[in-house]
């Protein structure tokens, strides 16, 4: 069971001041280039209260609060209301839910997760010098779950920390989590780099985590993960739990994808912009290593290509088995959409390819998926769709929603809370074809047949590459 490390309001004291007695100076601390095993008793008795006193003041609490409707359902029910009493409508009630964040720019800009602050109407975030700041949302990224806060009011300059290169991590490596688990207040926590590159996670679009056995518990969510030279590496995000407690498995969020959110934020975008490969991939299965006669099952399979996009323009081809982006070795589809998203806008990557036996490599254009004009509206007719939020489908759209670029016709973005949409099983990500044997192109196509007085419905959907066709009565 994978946790989102988040929530617990408690508000605690943020303090820290492990101040050790051994403090063999900052000479002391290792580099990327400079790792050592511990060779004698003194030297087991090296402290990282050096790395912590620069790291911590930039690590934060973020505390989000949102009104949600409290509501009884049995209240709907007169009887039960005129035996049993209760308020003729909806009460409301405060939701909040603390987590962690770390300041990355000296202006003031915060970075923590997504899933810390979604749906908040408002966000405290407290210094580790207990002075506290209002925050406003800067740009928040669903696929990568992180997102980019500004202290309101904050006339100084702040101590950021510095972004590591997280390519360079190794297994082995120490590495210490800073946050605020449970509410207790700030906490260090330390221990080694388990794994890297984790794609089966299941958390984010983007799936390739640090993995870590430094405990991180609720309330860690968004802290950072720095190494022994006080930089970071991660941001975490997520345990592995069956109990709600940390059990020695934590993951996060690379530092260079941390990077391209927060270099999206600096340059007043709300959305993040990624570079776009117009090509869909599938995993190597071992049959598919056999057919191919490869050693092992590994590299990303190319399935389909859009047309006019950059893997077109480059030469690839459907068939074509990619093992290489910039020379990092790929194994599989959610390592290269990492190694992908993670490349700067501009100039190309050079794609490494197996074709028919022969390896080749392919210079692909680093540019964002064109978005024709979304046109979202809310089906608002009495029909099956009704609650149904949708918009015109893009290369922009399709590559944001994980769908298959060469779809066409009107996506389901949201669906709302008890409408008709929803009780009938329309979910995201829907790709709406045809109503009435009316094929559905553009949101307005679809407005417009739902506007008519139906006793039937026809209705043909894509969802998850399969189409499925239904017969409602209205």
């Amino acid at each position: 069971m994978f946790i989102a490390v988040r929530r617990l309001a408690a508000f605690a004291a943020l303090l820290i001041g492990l101040c050790a007695p051994a403090q063999l100076a900052d000479a002391q601390i290792a580099t990327p280039d400079n790792r050592v095993v511990p060779g004698s008793t003194a030297d087991l008795r090296l402290s990282y209260a050096p790395v912590v006193r620069r790291v911590a003041p930039a690590v934060v609490n973020v505390y989000a609060a949102k009104v949600v409707e409290n509501r009884n359902p049995f209240l709907d029910d007169p009887i039960f209301r005129r035996f049993f009493g209760g308020p003729d409508g909806p009460r409301e009630q405060v939701q909040r839910s603390l987590g962690s964040g770390v300041i990355v720019d000296a202006s003031g800009l915060v970075v923590t997760n997504n899933h810390v602050i979604e749906g908040a109407d408002q966000v405290k975030v407290s210094l580790a010098d207990k002075r506290e700041f209002e925050a406003e949302l800067v740009l928040k990224d669903a696929r990568s779950d992180l997102a980019v806060l500004r202290l309101k009011g904050a006339r100084e300059r702040f101590a950021p920390i510095e972004l590591a290169d997280s390519d360079t991590l190794q297994v082995g490596d120490v590495v210490l989590a800073i946050g605020n688990p449970f509410g207790v207040g700030q906490t260090v926590t330390h221990g080694i780099v388990s794994a890297v590159a984790r794609t089966q996670v299941g958390i984010t679009d983007y799936q390739f985590f640090i993995q870590t056995d430094a405990a991180i518990n609720p309330g860690n969510s968004g802290g950072a993960l720095v190494d022994v030279t006080g930089r970071l590496v991660g941001i975490n995000t997520a345990i592995f739990s069956r109990s709600g407690g940390s059990q020695g498995i934590g993951f996060a969020i690379p530092a260079n994808m941390v990077r391209v959110v927060v270099a999206s934020a600096r340059g007043g975008g709300s959305v993040v912009k990624r570079p776009w490969l117009g090509a869909k991939l599938q995993v190597v299965t071992p049959e598919i290593a056999d057919s191919l006669s490869l050693k092992r099952p590994t590299g990303a399979l190319v399935a389909s290509i859009a047309p006019q996009s950059p893997a077109g323009r480059a030469g690839l081809r459907t068939g074509d088995l990619i093992v290489s982006i910039d020379g990092q070795e790929i194994d599989d589809p959610n390592a290269f959409d990492y190694r992908f998203a993670t490349k700067p806008l501009g100039g190309e990557a050079q794609v490494g390819i197996v074709r028919a036996g022969r390896e080749a490599r392919l210079a692909v254009a680093l540019e964002t998926a064109p978005d024709t004009g979304r046109d979202e509206i809310v089906i608002r007719s009495r029909s099956p769709f009704l609650g149904a939020k949708v918009a015109n489908l893009s290369p922009a759209l399709a590559d944001e929603m994980r769908l298959d670029t060469s779809a066409e016709g009107v996506v389901v973005i949201e669906v709302a809370d008890g409408s008709a949409a929803q009780s009938l099983g329309f979910q995201r990500g829907d790709v709406v074809v045809t109503v009435n044997n009316e094929k559905i192109m553009h949101t307005g196509d679809l407005d417009r047949v739902t506007k008519q007085p139906s006793r039937t419905w026809l209705i043909t959907i894509l969802r998850g590459g399969q189409q499925i066709s239904v017969r409602l009565n209205g």
